[in-house]
């Protein structure tokens, strides 16, 4: 699976953006999705999972009430959106399709940058 993100970009303190990651080049459908960023000098972190059909979505503590992670299989695209934005929020946001099909999202949490499939990343930046 190939991944495309996009949606990106400066946004002040409390705003809002919907990220969006187009897949092409495999059965959208049958993989669950996450969400991961990456902040300068620190390590990647999940930020939000969802299921292969969209019944199960999961959080990190730090977004859980701001972000919802949702999809359209039929587009072939999984979106974040992003409101009440901080300044902690700044960073690459990047999203990863599972390495295997059906997978559960609850264990998106765990992946690693050499599993399943990845994104390049869209920059998020937010100024107060």
């Amino acid at each position: 699976v190939q991944l495309q993100a996009s949606g990106g970009g400066l946004v002040q303190t409390g705003g809002s953006l919907r990220l969006a990651c187009a897949a092409s080049g495999g059965t959208f459908s049958r993989y669950a999705m996450g969400w991961f960023r990456q902040a300068p000098g620190k390590e990647r972190e999940f930020v939000a999972g969802i299921n292969w059909d969209g019944g199960s979505t999961y959080y990190s503590d730090s977004v859980k009430g701001r972000f919802t992670i949702y999809r359209d299989n039929p587009k072939n695209t999984v979106y974040l959106q992003v409101n009440s934005l901080k300044s902690e929020d700044t960073a690459v946001y990047y999203c990863a399709a599972a390495g295997t099909q059906f997978t559960n999202a609850r264990f998106m949490r765990f992946m690693t940058p050499e599993a399943g499939s990845w994104g390049q990343g869209t920059q998020v930046t937010v100024s107060s």
